[in-house]
């Protein structure tokens, strides 16, 4: 909104010094610091509540021992996330925007998936919370409109279907007919990955605000004539948008990492990891860089793969052997470190080198491209 009145008043009245409010890169700082400064004011104000109402983390029993420390800990901080990624995005972003709108009710209805699950199982004490199926529900939902509006929507339409292929010069593939299918899938798996990540103090936020960083330059790159041509990428008029969106989701996780890392005050729940998961795939599907996602979330394809890998061999000895054998101590993986004797800080920040590289590599494949 506030970038709509200092427009009016640029425009009207061209005062100096309000033109900079035009440029993508100010109003990403803006919004990276408006989502700080609300992060670090509106936490401690909802952990009070949180604790207030006691509205805190179960700990599963078959979760490693030192995790029973935790119980009682608030949850459901991802209403700290969302309020300070929303409010920022709202003042300094272009709200008018494609891009803007299907991340932003995208996201914020993960969210409210989360909050649901969050609430079924804190508040009404229900063991899993909300019913698979119903979440799984809100996931295509918001698939199906992330995919239908870019298949087709005129604004879309050069590139709808298509996706950068890593490594590859002058190399797009075309999912065509099964364009819809795969976004849903990939939105869906997104946000579950992220959800399976957060399992440790500051680990899934930490390596969130590591690849949007990444992503902000892919985004900006790709929504900019001059830098796609050069680096020879599908260049999408207004992209660049998503910029501030990012930005936002910086500021407020490197605020919600300030209440969040070891020793957590508050955890993000399903309220905060659903949605950021969600937002991380729908960036990737509308700057077309689906099949970057196993190298820049690599940490989150890492979690989700041990998961898989361990109730599928656990599955397979059991009917071979008559009893389920594991790969790991525990999936996801994180908690395999755990039983090994790592401490977690060790282990998050092992996590956060894994996702620099991860994320420089997928910055170093457009120039090798």
């Amino acid at each position: 909104m506030l970038y709509y009145l200092f427009d009016y008043i640029n425009a009207t009245f061209n005062p100096p010094g309000f033109d900079v409010f035009r440029f993508l890169t100010f109003r990403s700082i803006l919004a990276a610091i408006t989502g700080l400064f609300l992060s670090v004011y509106v936490g401690p104000k909802i952990i009070g509540f949180l604790q207030k109402k006691q509205i805190g983390e179960k700990i599963k029993e078959i979760g490693p021992q030192s995790h029973r420390s935790k119980a009682g800990t608030p949850t459901m901080g991802g209403i700290i996330i969302m309020i300070s990624v929303i409010v920022p995005v709202l003042l300094w972003a272009d709200i008018k925007s494609t891009y803007i709108i299907l991340v932003a009710v995208g996201t914020l209805i993960l969210s409210v998936v989360g909050f649901i699950d969050d609430y079924l199982k804190v508040i009404k004490k229900y063991p899993m919370g909300l019913i698979a199926r119903y979440k799984l529900l809100g996931q295509v939902l918001v698939g199906l409109m992330v995919g239908s509006a870019v298949y087709f929507l005129p604004e879309f339409s050069n590139y709808a279907t298509q996706t950068t292929l890593p490594f590859f010069k002058n190399l797009n593939f075309d999912f065509s007919y099964l364009y819809i299918p795969v976004v849903i899938f990939i939105i869906t798996a997104t946000s579950n990955a992220v959800n399976l990540t957060d399992g440790l103090d500051g680990l899934a936020m930490g390596t969130m605000v590591i690849v949007m960083l990444g992503l902000a330059i892919i985004v900006y790159f790709s929504g900019n004539v001059i830098y796609s041509d050069y680096l020879n990428i599908i260049y999408l008029p207004k992209s660049g948008e998503l910029t501030v969106f990012i930005a936002a989701i910086i500021g407020a996780g490197l605020g919600f990492l300030w209440f969040n890392f070891y020793p957590a005050q508050v955890f993000m729940g399903d309220t905060g990891s659903l949605a950021l998961g969600g937002a991380l795939g729908i960036i990737a599907i509308l700057i077309k860089k689906e099949l970057l996602l196993p190298i820049i979330g690599g940490i989150y394809f890492i979690e989700t793969i041990s998961v898989i890998m361990q109730r599928l061999y656990f599955k397979y000895t059991k009917k071979k052997y008559g009893e389920g054998r594991r790969i790991f101590k525990m999936a996801p993986i994180h908690h395999h470190y755990e039983l090994l004797g790592w401490a977690e800080p060790k282990i998050v920040v092992r996590f956060y080198i894994l996702t620099i590289i991860l994320t420089l590599i997928s910055l170093a494949s457009f120039k090798i491209r």
